[in-house]
């Protein structure tokens, strides 16, 4: 192999860039749907799922492109793309909500919204875990619970207010991001 195949760029540089913008689009658009989880909270099926994803894409951004140029412009390429959606995000309100979400309530009133529950794709033990976390017993001492648009589960006690754990639960969604 000669310096020209492993540093030349072998598909065209604009459609190197171009495919993996789209890629970044598609992954993200799909880890939207699937989840709120954050990366302290994977299980080991979240990290194979998250290798088979980058082995799958990894052609559809580079195509026949192997050379180090054609890696580190769909890299760069990713990350300007996700620079450009955080600012997006900041920026507009609407942008923001559709692609981080809106928090959910998930107890009011001391009995669980079942609908947001099924809806959200998590377990009524889930959320039972970080009401107990919180240092309360059950969902009957519960003023409210919501699922933040980072996975996590804040408890707002009945009564007397508590002191809020250093302990955040994050929760999983089917698919799971």
């Amino acid at each position: 192999m000669n310096a020209a195949d492993v540093f030349g760029v072998h598909a065209p540089f604009a459609q190197i860039v171009y495919r993996s913008a789209i890629v970044y689009v598609a992954i993200i658009g799909g880890m939207r749907l699937t989840g709120r989880r954050q990366l302290g909270q994977m299980t080991p099926f979240d990290l194979v799922l998250i290798l088979l994803i980058a082995n799958a894409v990894q052609n559809a951004m580079v195509g026949s492109d192997v050379t180090i140029l054609g890696g580190l412009a769909a890299a760069a390429t990713l990350l300007v793309t996700n620079q450009v959606a955080v600012m997006a995000a900041g920026r507009f309100g609407l942008f923001r909500r559709a692609l981080e979400g809106t928090p959910v309530l998930l107890v009011h009133d001391g009995a669980f919204v079942a609908e947001h529950v099924r809806r959200e794709g998590i377990s009524e033990d889930l959320v039972l875990q970080a009401i107990r976390e919180h240092g309360i017993e059950g969902v009957s001492g519960v003023e409210s619970a919501v699922l933040e648009i980072d996975g996590s589960i804040s408890i707002i006690p009945r009564g007397p207010t508590r002191l809020r754990s250093r302990r955040r639960v994050r929760t999983t969604r089917p698919g799971g991001q």
